[in-house]
């Protein structure tokens, strides 16, 4: 497989696991790869739940839609991330979210079912891939939990302030770049997209911040209160 290393072991699925290792592990987990083009569905809403995602390559929206067309983005995952676990183990027989490539994506699925359950062989290290796979989970629900503090700000100004400050937290500097256009910040965040582009603007003239395209930067004399302490950037990845 090429490049397995700089694709699969960048996964936090497999911290502390060998190159020889993870390889004996994509084998029992019964793996297979398909390529997405982008806006091209992976899994979309009512499907069954089968198997879990490993993004090798390119990044995936995690999306809800309701009765009308309109769509949240709940999350979204980039290289080395993974989709798909949660409902897995929760035993949601069908999903009620739809995962759409946001670009030309390669995926690997990998026989959920098999992570908790160790083959024939009791491979040593399937201990810490069962490790892993919790601590994603705990994170996950680290990242949802700080999801939520944003959208329940009252103004689409406290609401993007929140969500900047996070990422200035992931980076460790009042200077980022967010993973997300216009228009998926505005889904994200649950509010109107021209609303949210005049907030910008305005914050910019007020010297709240700078902006270009995805790249931000807080200005300095912006009382924002946070602390960079036991946050790591790679804590929301995956």
């Amino acid at each position: 497989m090429a490049d397995f290393s700089e694709h699969i072991l960048r996964s936090p699925l497999f911290a502390g696991i060998s190159e020889a290792e993870a390889k004996a592990l994509i084998h029992c987990l019964s793996a297979q790869i398909q390529c997405f083009e982008k806006n091209e569905f992976v899994f979309r809403a009512g499907d069954k739940v089968r198997s879990i995602g490993l993004i090798l390559s390119g990044s995936v929206h995690i999306v809800k839609e309701d009765f009308w067309g309109n769509r949240t983005i709940i999350a979204k995952f980039e290289a080395g991330g993974i989709f798909g676990e949660a409902f897995s183990y929760a035993r949601i027989e069908t999903l009620p979210l739809s995962v759409i490539a946001a670009e030309q994506s390669e995926i690997m699925f990998l026989d959920y079912k098999r992570i908790i359950s160790p083959c024939e062989k009791i491979c040593p290290f399937h201990n810490r891939l069962v490790e892993n796979m919790l601590a994603i989970l705990a994170k996950k629900n680290l990242m949802l939990t700080q999801k939520i503090d944003h959208i329940t700000r009252k103004t689409t100004r406290e609401k993007l302030l929140s969500f900047l400050s996070e990422y200035a937290i992931r980076a460790g500097s009042n200077s980022f770049t967010i993973p997300f256009n216009r228009q998926e910040l505005a889904d994200y965040l649950s509010v109107d997209r021209s609303a949210m582009s005049r907030e910008l603007s305005l914050m910019r003239d007020e010297g709240i911040i700078r902006f270009d395209r995805n790249h931000f930067e807080l200005i300095s004399n912006l009382q924002i209160n946070i602390s960079y302490k036991n946050i790591q950037p790679g804590d929301f990845r995956g």
